[in-house]
């Protein structure tokens, strides 16, 4: 008997309906030789920090760096049934052999590892790779399976990479919040990646627009002169030609040939769906995903825009079907050639993300409009992909009016090739078609020498344009190169992030308030919040710049490929925080990034830093200081007596302050008396009492 994990309900019900599994139970799917049953995301997970000592419930300067010495994993309240679900099944008797199905990726091995040894199985796995849902290719992928050892080194980075990410996330939050006294999130990549935003606003804010002037001019064809910086010699040369004859004075002519597009993979298909139509990267992904659980588009978390040669033979079918699956395609004489986007050196774990056969035999009047604007996206993209080159005239025309070069230019498209499928599936948009912002009208036919008359001119005034916030398109395409240009150029991967997680992390640092989205329906810009540009204004650029974190991202990739190893990559992370809570400073003047109401009660009288009121006491500023006045500081509270703000200024301002009506717990009498402030070599407060008779003179 073979146990089936899958990572989803929804694809384990597609697994077991592949190879004829019927009977459902609490939890799984059961027949006569297989029992097929699932994941529910991360149904293990590494443990928070208050499970390896309970003193870390409070954050304390002392306590870090935090190091485990022995990683902890936990199951979660929520996902705990589903837990010992598979657990139960692991341990079956008639259960010999586990079948790794989680998604074919780095996060889906980790997933399934976690389960497997949490559980405490020791049987053999063997592992189910596939790229679509489709029935044969279950089947097929349960044929080719491999042992799981295979992919230990896949493991070892998805591993890596989590306890790095927690390494960085506790310990640097921990840290930066006890420096700035409020909550601040830092993470591995996510910080970087604000780091990008925050960067692009302050050029926004640094610009200053410069006027510029041209001047057009019009006899059947409309040519401009070059960007003027004053408007006074525009008006002169407009003045000057008005009225007068202009001279074709040279006509280029250049032809020009676009190849077909790539595929997608994730990165490029949520860029599309993004300035097409404004859904966010989660969104797009989340989407694509349903898709192919429903197995209509192979796998989604790809990095590759390539297919495996195995595929050549079938594709010219897939894509018949595909075109003739929608109005704006149907009919079309299309052009296919495979091997454009053949390429087996360029697909690494799975291939690009294409449509399947199921797709053109669904009924897709029946799919959620967001899925079906993502296939639309997908079956587009594929027919462009395989198709013929887009050709297209450029006519560069040169006139002189007065001594003045005036320019014009056109296009005249001569072969519309790849871009045939795009055209008709735009043209179904109606309003929301991403309009080309780049075509140019053809120009009437002209010869040299010959000459127009008369003319008319205008002055055109513009300014300069500041950079342009970054959208979620944008932003992607900036993540995929972040800090390529100090990588090597065999750099196993470049980046932030990877294809499947660049969504989550935009996701977080809206959910943190560190970054909104403003703008229209379709349109929307990242803005960061001030908070978010506090957070990138206070940390050191080895947290915050982005080409270390893509080294960090191609060293992972490294581990996965077996050319570095795990160890290497968490000492040096753990080199960096050791130093990193060893030096941490507050940057001078940015007591402003972070207001609080705490008001500043005095002077630390060990480290001459501000003393805060808070909720539990008078706290000193210096997260390296351990001086505190607390409320309910036992000295007085044994004495019936609270420390008051009052009480507290005067002892940081004078060393002492005078109370009267302390309680005697031996006699139960009142009196009065002088407490003295002293503290430590560490900077822990003392106190004493000193009654009025034996003051000294």
């Amino acid at each position: 008997m073979k146990l089936i994990i899958a990572e989803k309900p929804s694809v384990a019900a597609s697994i077991a309906a592949a190879i004829g599994v019927r009977e459902k139970k609490n939890g799984y799917w059961e027949g006569l030789n297989a029992i097929v049953s699932w994941c529910v995301g991360h149904l293990v997970e590494l443990a928070q920090a208050p499970d390896y000592n309970p003193k870390y419930t409070k954050w304390r300067w002392e306590d870090l760096p935090i190091l485990p010495e022995q990683w902890k994993y936990t199951v979660s309240d929520a996902t705990r049934k589903q837990f010992e679900t598979l657990q139960s099944l692991m341990n079956r008797e008639d259960v010999e052999t586990i079948v790794c199905a989680t998604d074919a990726g780095r996060e889906g091995e980790l997933i399934f590892r976690l389960v497997y040894n949490q559980a405490g199985c020791h049987k053999p796995v063997q592992r189910l790779w596939i790229s679509s849902m489709e029935e044969e290719a279950i089947r097929q992928g349960l044929r080719d399976m491999r042992d799981d050892t295979n992919y230990d080194r896949l493991y070892d980075a998805a591993l890596c990479r989590a306890q790095a990410d927690w390494l960085v996330g506790i310990n640097a939050s921990r840290l930066y919040s006890l420096l700035y006294d409020t909550t601040l999130n830092i993470g591995r990549v996510m910080t970087p990646t604000l780091a990008l935003i925050v960067s692009r606003e302050e050029a926004i804010n640094r610009f200053q627009p410069e006027p510029f002037y041209t001047v057009e001019l019009s006899s059947g064809l409309t040519a401009a002169t070059e960007r003027l910086s004053t408007r006074s010699e525009a008006d002169y040369i407009m003045r000057k030609c008005l009225n007068k004859a202009a001279t074709v004075e040279y006509i280029q002519k250049k032809r020009h040939t676009e190849k077909p597009p790539k595929l997608y993979d994730l990165t490029t298909l949520q860029r599309d769906a993004n300035r097409t139509f404004g859904f966010s990267a989660q969104q797009t992904l989340d989407y694509t995903q349903s898709l192919y659980e429903k197995r209509l588009v192979t796998y989604p978390r790809t990095d590759s825009r390539y297919l495996t040669g195995d595929m050549e033979r079938t594709l010219p079918n897939l894509a018949q079907a595909v075109a003739g699956a929608f109005l704006f395609t149907a009919g079309l004489n299309l052009a296919f050639h495979p091997s454009q986007v053949i390429d087996d050196d360029q697909v690494t774990d799975h291939h690009a993300i294409i449509p399947t056969m199921e797709m053109a035999e669904e009924k897709l009047s029946d799919l959620p409009a967001g899925e079906l604007d993502i296939l639309h996206l997908i079956s587009v993209r594929l027919l462009a992909a395989l198709g013929d080159d887009h050709e297209y005239e450029e006519t560069t025309v040169t006139l002189k009016c007065e001594g003045i070069l005036f320019t014009a230019r056109g296009k005249t498209v001569t072969k519309m090739g790849w871009k045939i499928p795009e055209a008709t599936f735009q043209g179904s948009l109606g309003s929301r078609a991403d309009r080309d912002r780049d075509s140019q009208p053809a120009l009437p036919e002209l010869k040299e020498g010959q000459e127009l008359y008369p003319v008319t001119t205008m002055v055109k005034e513009g300014k300069t344009t500041p950079p342009k916030r970054y959208t979620e398109d944008t932003l992607l395409a900036a993540m995929e190169t972040a800090g390529v240009e100090d990588m090597p150029e065999d750099a196993e991967r470049k980046g932030l992030g990877t294809p499947a997680t660049r969504a989550g992390i935009l996701e977080k640092l809206i959910a943190c308030g560190y970054v909104e989205r403003k703008g229209d329906k379709k349109t929307k810009s990242l803005v960061p919040t001030q908070k978010g540009i506090g957070i990138i204004t206070i940390l050191p650029d080895l947290l915050k710049s982005p080409a270390l974190t893509a080294e960090w991202e191609t060293r992972l990739k490294a581990i996965e490929n077996g050319r570095a190893e795990a160890e290497a990559f968490l000492a040096d992370i753990t080199a960096m925080l050791k130093e990193l809570s060893q030096t941490a400073e507050r940057v001078p003047g940015t007591d402003c990034l972070f207001p609080t109401n705490h008001k500043v009660m005095g002077t630390c009288p060990h480290c001459d830093a501000p003393v805060m009121e808070k909720k539990a006491g008078y706290i000193c500023q210096n997260p390296r200081c351990h001086f505190a006045i607390w409320k309910d500081c036992h000295f007085f509270t044994k004495q019936g007596k609270e420390m008051t703000p009052e009480m507290a200024a005067t002892l940081l301002r004078d060393r002492r302050v005078s109370v009267q009506g302390f309680i005697s717990g031996k006699t139960g009498k009142s009196y009065n008396a002088d407490v003295l402030l002293k503290v430590d070599g560490d900077g822990n407060a003392k106190f004493s009492l000193e009654f009025p008779k034996k003051r000294k003179a």
